[in-house]
């Protein structure tokens, strides 16, 4: 009766029922990470009656953190995260096993993790190399797994390795240099944001192990707290792209400072899917566009970073700058007849702001993303910068 009581809402509703609710009892989720994102994602799934979940993350309890990651409490200040996150776990729900891994998710024990009879993977996790190893790890042993990603004001959500769907490296097959990327410390975030995210992604997983409803397969979902637009960008497997057979590459992530560059960014349209993308953008190094410029190219120069970003120092030579979100606004005002190098902060952006502007029908091939973006030109041309 009182699991019947628990669970009234989700017993009651068309597409769960009993038979999706004895899925869910019967279901093993690994969360990689218990902070920001990690929090919402914990909380949803114990309270949605998820059997055992799995929880990795080795940082304690910090007070900077009780701004988003509300699975903690201030009671806890100093206590490994796994441990506080599974005392409120089983406090909201306690028939759910948790099980802890008091660890960095790492090359050396993410296979070992990944084959403890898991389900499905959420990734937590907040940094660039962890999340580029779950995807690996995930490929090796055919684990489907939900991605989320926060940054200031803007997430995203996808599902990757589903059922032959395509991969995160089928999106991001190339990495920005390590100290390009922000940490949430540098960078900043809103305190809400990650439990948009995260409450997507608990969504994403409900429905994957339940079976209803369209999850975000071959769909990277963006999302500005600002202006309070979600957005879609579709995408498909990289058919060139070589099969991922050990961890080797994402290996090195963690042992250099400076992350590998594992493919060529440049992917073709899956045959008889229209809903991917055509030619995709190229990349281009710092190097290679001023070699380029010097041979006389004069490409249209596109900033697709917040205006305040902008304002605080961009190209001299900056044609015109929209934040990455909101390019598809800007297409009218951009060149057909001459190629346009796009780029961010560090070029991950970018890449998003290519794809959407491939997806709304401009030719690809005239689209460069700039590796390493303003950070990359500032190093190399630092009197090119106007601040």
């Amino acid at each position: 009766m009182a699991s019947e009581d628990r669970y009234a809402r989700h017993l009651a509703l068309p597409g769960v029922g009993p038979e999706g609710q004895k899925k869910l009892a019967e279901s093993n989720v690994l969360v990689i990470g218990a902070g920001g994102l990690g929090s919402p994602v914990l909380l949803y799934l114990a309270a949605a009656g998820v059997g055992r979940i799995g929880i990795v993350d080795d940082d304690v309890v910090s007070l900077s953190n009780l701004q988003r990651q509300v699975i903690h409490s201030s009671a806890h200040l100093s206590e490994k995260k796994v441990h506080s996150a599974k005392r409120r776990i089983n406090q909201l729900n306690d028939d759910v096993d948790v099980v802890v891994y008091d660890a960095r998710f790492t090359p050396t024990n993410a296979l070992e993790i990944l084959n403890q009879g898991w389900d499905i993977v959420v990734d937590g996790c907040d940094n660039l190399p962890t999340r580029y190893l779950v995807d690996d790890a995930c490929s090796l042993v055919g684990l489907p797994w939900v991605y989320g990603s926060i940054y200031r004001f803007e997430g995203q959500v996808s599902v990757f390795n589903y059922k032959g769907g395509p991969c995160y490296r089928d999106l991001f097959s190339t990495a920005p240099p390590a100290e390009s990327v922000p940490s949430c410390s540098e960078g900043g975030v809103l305190g809400v944001l990650p439990g948009v995210i995260g409450s997507l992604q608990a969504n994403e997983a409900l429905k994957l192990i339940i079976g209803f409803g369209d999850p975000l397969i071959g769909r990277l979902l963006l999302y500005d707290a600002e202006s309070m637009k979600f957005n879609e960008l579709t995408f498909g497997r990289d058919e060139g792209r070589n099969p991922i057979s050990s961890l080797n590459d994402v290996s090195e992530m963690f042992a250099e400072p400076q992350w590998c560059i594992v493919a060529d960014p440049r992917r073709t349209v899956e045959e008889g899917d229209t809903s991917t993308m055509g030619t995709m953008f190229q990349s281009i190094s710092m190097a290679d566009f001023i070699s380029k410029r010097t041979d006389g190219w004069s490409p249209f120069i596109l900033d697709v970073r917040s205006l305040m970003e902008f304002q605080q120092g961009h190209v001299a030579s900056c044609d015109h700058q929209v934040a990455h979100d909101s390019v598809v606004s800007s297409i009218a005002q951009l060149p057909t007849d001459n190629d346009i190098v796009v780029h961010c902060k560090s070029g991950m952006r970018s890449q998003i702001a290519a794809m959407l502007l491939i997806q709304a029908g401009m030719d690809g091939s005239k689209l460069y993303n700039l590796d390493g973006g303003i950070l990359a030109w500032q190093s190399a041309l630092p009197e090119e910068i106007v601040q």
